[in-house]
C-alpha cells in the first residue's frame, strides 16, 4: 500500500510518500513561501529523486484542518486534483491527530497547540497505548488556551507540547501548566507529511476514505474575514 501524504496547514509545507511501514521520501521546508508556490515543485522533485510513478499510489493522505485558511485550501486542492487525476480516494487526516502522531511511542500526554489568533488554538490531547494505537483523549477543537490548561493540569500526568504555538504560548505555559511538561525538539515540532501518511494508512485500512470529489478542508471556525462580514450584519454572536 503506497500512500501520499500533504500537510500545507501552517508555515510548513511538507510532501512525503509512505510505502507499507516504510517511509520512502519526504520533503518538508518551513520557509516563507506560500504553498502554490511549493507543494507540487516539491511533489515533482520528491517523485523524481525516488523514481515514483503516480499511477502506483494507492491512496492521498492530507491534513485537512484546522490550520491556515489559505495553506489548507492550497493542499487540499493539491490533494483534491490529484485524486481526480489519477482516481485515487482522499483521506482527510485531522491536522492536530497528525501533529500527536509525530510523537508515536511517547508516554506522555501529547498537547499539540496551533496558533489559532484571537488568543485561541487548535488543540486537542492524546496517548498512546501500549501497542502504539493513538488514543484521542480531546477532539481537536479551537480553544481559548486557558481551557486545554485546566484540562491538563486535571490529567495530573507530563504532557508534551508542539505546534507553531509553543513559543506564542510558552511563558504562559511556565505560569499556568502544574504538571511536569516539556516542549518536542526541533525534528517532531512541526507538521510532517510523513505522519499524515502514516496515520492515513491506518485510517485507510479501516476503510476510511472518501471519493476525491467530495473533500472538504475542515476549518472549525470562520475565517476572519468571514466573522469581520457577519459582525457587520450583527449576526456573529
Amino acid at each position: 500500500m503506497k500512500i501520499l501524504g500533504i500537510d500545507g496547514s501552517g508555515l510548513v509545507a511538507s510532501i512525503a510518500i509512505v510505502e507499507d511501514d516504510n517511509l520512502i521520501g519526504e520533503y518538508t521546508t518551513g520557509y516563507k513561501k506560500t504553498h502554490s508556490q511549493t507543494l507540487l515543485p516539491m511533489l515533482d522533485e520528491l517523485s523524481k529523486m525516488v523514481e515514483l510513478d503516480l499511477n502506483t499510489i494507492d491512496a492521498i493522505a492530507v491534513a485537512a484542518g484546522p490550520g491556515s485558511f489559505t495553506g489548507l485550501r492550497i493542499a487540499s486542492a493539491t490533494a483534491k486534483g490529484l485524486g481526480l487525476s489519477l482516481g485515487c480516494p482522499i483521506i482527510s487526516v485531522p491536522t492536530v491527530d497528525a501533529l500527536a502522531y509525530n510523537m508515536w511511542g511517547s508516554s506522555d500526554v501529547i498537547c499539540p497547540i496551533l496558533d489559532a489568533r484571537r488568543g485561541q488554538v487548535y488543540t486537542g490531547l492524546y496517548d498512546f497505548d501500549q501497542s502504539g494505537h493513538l488514543n484521542v483523549l480531546k477532539e481537536q477543537c479551537a480553544v481559548d488556551f486557558h481551557d486545554i490548561a485546566e484540562e491538563i493540569n486535571s490529567l495530573g500526568r507530563p504532557v508534551t507540547f508542539l505546534g507553531d504555538g509553543t513559543p506564542v504560548f510558552a511563558e504562559l505555559i511556565s505560569s499556568i501548566i502544574q504538571v511536569p511538561y516539556r516542549f518536542a525538539p526541533a525534528h517532531v515540532n512541526r507538521q510532517h507529511a510523513s505522519s499524515v501518511a502514516a496515520l492515513g494508512a491506518v485510517y485507510y485500512a479501516n476503510g476510511d476514505c472518501e471519493p476525491a470529489a467530495d473533500h472538504r478542508p475542515e476549518y472549525l471556525r470562520l475565517s476572519q474575514a468571514e466573522r469581520e462580514r457577519l459582525e457587520k450584519k450583527g449576526s456573529l454572536q
